[in-house]
């Protein structure tokens, strides 16, 4: 009798832990980066490097395993990726493939009486809010770096600060969108970013985004910056919908005024002009958060 963990843990994870070394080496990790990066010793990493591990032909090849081992390898070379959400990316690929796939397969030809079986080990779930919550900080991490990487970005940022968020697909509060906690902030002509991405530190964008969300908009993600007309103007003109609501009338105001306009693009625009105390501010929605930071870049 042999379990299908038998078979994970002697063909697919040396084969896969031998692929993630060598990608993380092109991306010009040492040995002992790599061995941190996958939680193995660097003695492990040199029995991969020189070949002294078996590989299994069949996983080797798989075009799903291949693609996995590209994203997670370059998502931890940029740090785009944590431990974690790496860990469920492989293990959601583990199940996937033990559900009448590539290690199904494997596994029957190990026990051949499998074969007039039903066989479903699909105990997993690929939708889970763990996997749903690491690729929503993922996600941030990504638009963060390349609003770091953007030359006049911090001359978007409101005095108030900027912030980049992302929601998860089921969001319902604060609590399940992915932001920078302390904001994004105009440091010498260079946007700051203060903290790695958390879920539950923004209120304010956070919470029009959400707004928005319940009405119909279609948007994970959104960006605040600093309002100008000639900012809304060229977004306008890149043909994303623009939507002025009334700055005094906060989320409310949000829902009223992308209520009657009813935008159906992937991207819309909202903005109010400022008001009593009030700050302008030009807020971007959009798929994920690289793009409403690519959308704002654009603009420039």
């Amino acid at each position: 009798m042999k379990f299908v963990e038998e078979v994970v843990v002697e063909q697919f994870l040396p084969t896969v832990r031998s692929m993630l070394a060598e990608e993380l080496r092109d991306h010009g990790f040492t040995q002992r980066e790599v061995a941190n990066a996958l939680g193995i010793s660097q003695s492990a990493v040199s029995k991969y490097a020189h070949g002294d591990v078996s590989q299994t032909e069949a996983i080797l090849t798989d075009d799903r395993v291949q693609e996995t081992v590209t994203e997670v390898a370059a998502g931890l070379a940029s740090g785009d990726t944590s431990r974690v959400a790496a860990l469920i990316e492989l293990e959601v690929l583990i199940r996937e493939l033990e559900d009448g796939e590539l290690l199904a397969d494997l596994h029957e030809s190990e026990m051949p009486a499998l074969a007039d079986a039903e066989y479903d080990l699909s105990v997993h779930d690929p939708d889970s809010e763990a996997r749903a919550r690491e690729r929503a900080l993922a996600s941030v991490r990504r638009g963060l770096r390349t609003v770091r990487n953007t030359s006049g970005f911090a001359m978007l940022v409101p005095d108030v600060g900027s912030n980049l968020v992302e929601a998860t697909p089921d969001a319902e509060t604060v609590e399940d969108v992915a932001a920078v906690p302390g904001r994004i902030f105009d440091v010498k002509g260079r946007a700051a970013v203060p903290a790695d991405p958390e879920f539950g530190v923004s209120e304010h964008v956070a919470g029009l985004l959400l707004a928005a969300r319940e009405t119909g908009v279609g948007a994970n993600a959104a960006i605040d910056v600093a309002y100008d007309p000639e900012t809304v103007a060229q977004l306008s003109a890149a043909g994303h919908p623009t939507v002025e609501f009334d700055a005094e009338g906060g989320v409310d105001a949000v829902r009223t005024a992308l209520e009657t306009a009813a935008p159906s693009d992937d991207t819309v625009v909202v903005y109010q002009t400022g008001g009593f105390g009030i700050e302008p501010i030009v807020y971007v929605l959009g798929s994920d958060a690289p793009s409403v930071v690519d959308t704002v870049r654009e603009a420039l």
